[in-house]
């Protein structure tokens, strides 16, 4: 698999509060922003597979909605994790 446990703890530590905090909303929308380049690159080379196509849909789709909670509870959070992401608004 393309992000293993060493590279999902690192990213963990550097985006959530903690290496164990998995479940927090800025560690959560950055796994799925790796998850994402990784379907877009992948869907760039098998433009014919359209199960990685709607999981990529799905994914982004998740990452929306967790940084729409964001900007509804602390909207600090949200611009530091869109500035350190590089995610459009």
């Amino acid at each position: 698999m393309f992000l293993d446990s060493a590279k999902k703890k690192e990213l963990f530590e550097k985006y959530g509060k903690s290496a164990t905090n998995t479940g927090s909303a800025e560690s959560q929308i950055a796994l799925f922003t790796v998850r994402i380049a990784h379907l877009t690159e992948h869907l760039k080379v098998n433009h014919k597979d359209h199960s990685s196509e709607r999981a990529l849909k799905m994914l982004v789709g998740k990452r929306r909605r967790l940084l729409d909670y964001l900007i509804k509870t602390d909207i600090e959070r949200y611009r530091t994790i869109i500035k350190e992401l590089g995610i459009r608004k």
